[in-house]
């Protein structure tokens, strides 16, 4: 299974990518999770310190293997579109709880149509990690849209757009499909996140296909609580975890 998550900022993605990956690596599965976020926190939310996470250099920084996979240094402007790049998620990846966390980073550039090595290489190994034929790859997706203009998840056998019952979240969702439909991915998902009461559940019911919504996470202060203290929503919230079960179980019978 090779999921992208996905949606607005602040939405609880990665609370969702965090806790899935660890259901998946409880069972004794493969699994890889990638923080393609620029404001990196995956890692806490796997069970990571703070100071583990401070430790980890991005793929995009990591100039010397930029350079060696790519071939492009200041002396050479030409460089390799298709680096040698399937050993990396194995040999830079850290592993926490059962799951290899690879950080990609970000390229810090002006406009979405750039090509410099840095987002070859990102892209490069988005794209490697989808035929991992056996391993449960998730990747935790930067906010926004970018990210689809790019190409970067366009392997991925689905997305998974995180909303909060709202209607700027519900107008994310509708743009990442029809983004999404553009890329060749035909299965796009809704997971409602921070849903309060019965009419936030209408709401959602009422904006969001019946077959597009994979289930919904209720507001929950344990969350909050594991969020404050930098540890993992997977140790504090067992309803949290059981409502993502369910969501889980709908992907696995897919």
């Amino acid at each position: 299974m090779k999921v992208a998550i996905t949606g607005k900022g602040g939405v609880g993605k990665t609370t969702l990518s965090s806790t899935l990956a660890r259901l998946y690596a409880d069972e004794g599965r493969t699994v890889l999770a990638a923080d393609v976020d620029p404001d990196a926190n995956l890692g806490l939310a796997l069970g990571l310190t703070q100071e583990e996470v401070d430790s980890i250099v991005p793929i995009s920084k990591m100039r010397t293997l930029v350079e060696e996979r790519t071939g492009a240094n200041a002396a050479n402007k030409f460089f390799k579109l298709n680096p040698q790049v399937s050993d990396i998620p194995d040999t830079f990846s850290k592993e926490i709880n059962g799951v290899k966390l690879l950080v990609m980073g970000t390229v810090d550039v002006g406009g979405s149509g750039c090509v410099c090595p840095e987002h070859v290489m990102l892209k490069s190994i988005l794209s490697a990690m989808t035929y991992r034929k056996n391993d449960v790859v998730i990747m935790d997706m930067e906010a926004g849209l970018e990210h689809l203009g790019r190409g970067t998840a366009a392997n991925m056998d689905q997305f998974i757009v995180v909303i909060e019952p709202g209607a700027r979240s519900v107008q994310t969702y509708r743009n990442v499909k029809r983004l999404a439909s553009d890329l060749g991915v035909k299965q796009v998902r809704v997971v409602a996140n921070k849903v309060r009461d019965s009419a936030d559940e209408e709401f959602v019911r009422n904006n969001i296909p019946a077959e597009d919504l994979l289930g919904m996470i209720h507001y929950n202060t344990e969350v909050i609580d594991a969020d404050r203290q930098g540890k993992s929503p997977y140790d504090f919230s067992p309803k949290a975890i059981e409502e993502i079960r369910k969501i889980k179980s709908i992907l696995d019978q897919e």
